[in-house]
């Protein structure tokens, strides 16, 4: 049976259908059932479970889980360490200056704030979820959006038991039609049905391209002579060279555990860049590398992020739906947080939602929720560091930050010296040829404070059914060989930070090769490559990462 026999899909009827059981889409949920339980509502993740897929820092502002659920704080239902300490340093190769607090905007504050696994909290806030009737589906993917007369009608899931060739094997199982009157898109950063829907409806349009980084993050239990709870910690400068925009965060909570973690910019100019590496040597660095001493890395993973803010959020609202969270790009970047954003516009989706069906309205455009949001306290804490990732992008780290950091002070006082400044280039386009740019030679890893990228993949518990389509799809191998090979020296086996993608010799001959299984579904490949011509759809439901507490 090939592709065009398949079977037809059933098909089961909600009122909303929620993509994604990240905090936006989960926020979106939990809030339609409390402005109107009779409403029906589900959500599908493609993660093996709840959380299995989520990784953030993470220092949560509490503003959205708060408005939201003000009883989670004496439930105590998931680790939530308050922020005691919070520094913000400049490194150099050997040495590091820590800028005063007092010099930092009041926004960058996290006092008052909480050191959390972002995974236990999408975990928390999918069994309240449920005790309001949400109907969850994990290991679920969703391929396809559903249309009736141009309008967004639903999503179709994922079929189970495809092999490579694309006939269906022992097992097959169709996916199911999930058709809705609203349809609510939180697939975080770079979804791939998002992406679509941009596209297909121009929500981009009058809008800057969005940015993206990258985000790379460990998980270790650390000696506990090493372990200074609540303490938050942030660095620019280096391993990264002053045109290169990124830096670290080090946050110690619960059981003696530390989250490291290290992000890059996807505009870098130079191919030999490699996110993984900057991480691995970051560490290496005196103020961090005593902290792991004795310790025990326990987990890994990667995601991309979006950094656009408040000049490259697109069209919110298209007919029969919307875009919440990260899938709209409502992360601060200087702030390094986005979840609590996310969660607010989930709320705020699912006000207009709830308003729309209960004026027996369906599948029409919620203008309104996307005329909103600028005006709440997501547009206010956008608005406020809407300069500060252009800056860095046009001056460089230290001029960049510095100017940055003005302009959120006036900002804070309620003006701006330079108004809205744009982005520039997408990420893509940023790359400079391999002749123009000296090779970066990285250290071997160590394997006691330093690892390679399969060891580290294999710690993100990652595992994809070897004989499924492949969900990287190249859609020009030519194209691969003549420009991302010949003109930029294969980028992509560099900018992954698991491993996928490699240039092998065969005869003479370079070959591209895609080891799909060890993708961590980061994004950064359908981000970054140079002609766009790596497409990342969803393989099959359950395969990827499985965070436990990330």
């Amino acid at each position: 049976m090939n592709a065009a026999e398949l079977p037809a899909r059933e098909a089961m009827e909600f009122d909303v259908v929620v993509v994604g059981a990240g905090p936006a889409g989960l926020a979106a949920a939990i809030k339609l059932k409390q402005l109107s339980p009779e409403i029906s509502v589900v959500v599908v993740e493609k993660g093996s479970e709840v959380g299995a897929h989520i990784l953030s820092g993470a220092v949560i502002d509490p503003i959205g889980i708060d408005g939201l659920l003000p009883e989670w704080r004496s439930e105590a239902a998931f680790e939530h360490t308050p922020v005691t300490s919070d520094r913000f340093f400049v490194l150099g190769h050997s040495g590091a200056v820590r800028l005063p607090n007092f010099m930092l905007p009041p926004l960058m504050n996290n006092h008052g704030n909480f050191i959390v696994s972002l995974g236990d909290v999408c975990r928390y806030l999918a069994k309240k979820a449920e005790a309001l009737g949400v109907e969850i589906y994990p290991g679920f993917a969703a391929a396809e959006v559903l249309f009736d007369n141009g309008a967004v009608a639903g999503v179709a899931t994922g079929d189970m038991g495809l092999g490579k060739d694309g006939h269906a094997k022992s097992g097959f199982t169709r996916g199911m039609e999930l058709r809705a009157k609203y349809t609510l898109f939180a697939e975080g950063a770079r979804g791939s049905l998002s992406k679509s829907l941009i596209a297909k409806f121009a929500l981009h349009e009058h809008r800057q391209p969005q940015k993206f980084g990258i985000g790379l993050k460990e998980l270790w239990q650390v000696a506990p002579q090493n372990f200074r709870k609540g303490l938050v910690q942030h660095t620019m400068g280096w391993p990264l060279d002053n045109s290169t925009g990124g830096g670290s965060f080090l946050y110690h909570y619960g059981d003696n555990l530390v989250s490291v973690g290290f992000v890059v910019h996807l505009n870098y100019t130079n191919p030999y860049l490699s996110p993984f590496e900057e991480l691995q040597r970051f560490k290496t660095h005196p103020l961090v590398r005593d902290t792991f001493a004795g310790g025990k890395r326990i987990c890994y993973g990667a995601r991309a992020l979006t950094e656009g803010g408040w000049q490259s959020v697109p069209k919110l609202a298209f007919p029969g739906g919307a875009l919440v969270g990260c899938a709209a790009g409502f992360m601060n970047v200087p702030r390094i947080k986005g979840s609590h954003n996310a969660m607010l516009s989930g709320m705020l989706a699912a006000e207009h939602v709830a308003a729309a069906i209960a004026a027996g309205r369906a599948h029409d455009e919620l203008a309104n929720y996307d005329a909103a949001w600028r005006g709440t306290p997501i547009g206010r804490d956008l608005w406020r560091v809407r300069n500060a990732k252009p800056l860095w992008s046009k001056f460089g780290t230290l001029a960049g930050v510095a100017l940055g950091g003005f302009d959120m002070w006036t900002n804070t006082l309620g003006f701006s010296l330079i108004g809205t400044l744009k982005h520039g280039k997408p990420d893509f386009a940023t790359l400079k040829p391999a002749a123009a740019c000296r090779p970066i030679a990285y250290p071997k890893p160590d394997g006691k404070l330093t690892f390679d990228r399969l060891s580290s993949v294999y710690l993100s518990n990652t595992n994809h059914e070897e004989d499924q389509p492949v969900h990287l799809v190249v859609r020009d191998p030519a194209l691969q060989k003549s420009s991302e090979h010949d003109v930029y020296a294969g980028p992509s086996a560099r900018y992954c930070p698991a491993g996928v993608y490699e240039w092998v010799e065969e005869g003479g001959q370079p070959r591209y090769v895609i080891n799909a299984q060890n993708c961590v579904h980061c994004k950064t490949c359908d981000i970054k490559d140079p002609n766009q011509n790596i497409n990342w759809v969803p393989p099959e439901g359950g395969g990827g990462p499985n965070y436990p507490n990330m």
